[in-house]
C-alpha cells in the first residue's frame, strides 16, 4: 500500500497515464471551478442532454463520416459518444481501487473532459478505503470493514456518476434501462481489463472483476462474463461475453470487435488467433 499523501488517488492516475498515454487526469482543488469551454465539457453538461451533449456528439458524427464515408445513425453516434466517455470515467474510480484499494466518489458534477486534448479534470468529494490504509487518516476518508464492502463502494460510485450521464444520452439512443446498464457493465469490465493488461496484471484484473461483478449486482447487468476458448493449436484464448453491443457493425459489419455478442465462438477463435499471431 502506498504511503498517504495529500491525494489518495494521484498515484493511480499517474499509472493510468502510463497505460493510456492519450489521457491525463488532473485533480482540481475543492472550490476550484471545473474547466469548461475550449473543448472541455462537464459530465453534468452531458447529463443535461442539451447543447453540451450536442457539441460532444458532433465530434463523433464528424469522425464517422470522415473514417467511413457515411453518416452514422443518430443512435449509433450517441452510442459511440457514450462509450468514449464512460470507458475513461469508469477507470477514474476502478483503477484507484484496483491498484491501491481506494475508491473515490466522483458525482457527475465533479468531472470535466477535454476529448481532443486527452484531459480529464476531477474533484473527488471523498474516498473509501480499508482500515489498514495509511490514507485512512486523510480528510474525506470513509473507512469500510473489508474487501466486499469496498467492492460495494466501487459499484455505488460508478452508478452515482453514470446514472445521470446515461439519462442524458438515453433519449438519443434506442436503448433504455437494462440495455444502458448493460453498456455500463461492459465499460467497467473492458476498461480495467485493458489497463490491467497494459500494466502487466491482466490475470489479477480478471479475478478482481469477477468478484466486483459476479452477477445480480443491480443496476449492472450480468457478470464480468470472462471465459476461455481453445485455439486450433490448443492455446487458451481468453474472451468475455459483452452485455451490450457497441453498434460498430452498422458501419463495418465485417470488422466487429472480438467480444461482439454477434460473433459466434468460431469467429472469436479466428479473430483471437489472428491477434495472437500478429
Amino acid at each position: 500500500m502506498p504511503a498517504a499523501t495529500s491525494s489518495p488517488v494521484a498515484a493511480a492516475y499517474a499509472r493510468l497515464a502510463e497505460a493510456c498515454p492519450d489521457l491525463t487526469v488532473t485533480e482540481q482543488a475543492t472550490g476550484t471551478p471545473l474547466p469548461q469551454g475550449d473543448g472541455w465539457v462537464t459530465a453534468a453538461q452531458l447529463a443535461a442532454g442539451t447543447e453540451g451533449l450536442d457539441a460532444f456528439l458532433a465530434w463523433d458524427e464528424e469522425q464517422v463520416l470522415r473514417d467511413y464515408g457515411q453518416r452514422g445513425r443518430p443512435d449509433v453516434v450517441a452510442t459511440f459518444g457514450l462509450h468514449r466517455y464512460a470507458w475513461y470515467a469508469c477507470l477514474l474510480i476502478t483503477l484507484p481501487w484496483f491498484l491501491h484499494r481506494r475508491v473515490p466518489r466522483l458525482p457527475a458534477t465533479e468531472v470535466s473532459y477535454d476529448r481532443e486534448g486527452g484531459r480529464m479534470a476531477v474533484r473527488p468529494v471523498s474516498f473509501a478505503c480499508l482500515p489498514d490504509d495509511p490514507a485512512a487518516a486523510l480528510p474525506g476518508a470513509e473507512i469500510v470493514p473489508d474487501e466486499e464492502a469496498l467492492r460495494a463502494r466501487v459499484r455505488d460510485a460508478v452508478a452515482e456518476h453514470l446514472e445521470p450521464v446515461l439519462g442524458g444520452f438515453g433519449p438519443r439512443m434506442r436503448r433504455r434501462g437494462r440495455a444502458l446498464w448493460g453498456m455500463a457493465t461492459d465499460e467497467i469490465v473492458e476498461g480495467l481489463w485493458y489497463v490491467g493488461e497494459q500494466l502487466g496484471e491482466r490475470e489479477r484484473a480478471v479475478r478482481e472483476l469477477e468478484l466486483l461483478l459476479p452477477g445480480a449486482t443491480r443496476p449492472y447487468v450480468g457478470s464480468a462474463a470472462f471465459r476461455v476458448l481453445t485455439g486450433p493449436d490448443g492455446r487458451p484464448l481468453p474472451t468475455r461475453d459483452r452485455a451490450s453491443c457497441c453498434m460498430f457493425y452498422t458501419l463495418a459489419p465485417e470488422d466487429t470487435c472480438v467480444t461482439c455478442p454477434r460473433n459466434r465462438d468460431a469467429e472469436r477463435v479466428a479473430k483471437l488467433t489472428a491477434c495472437a499471431a500478429a
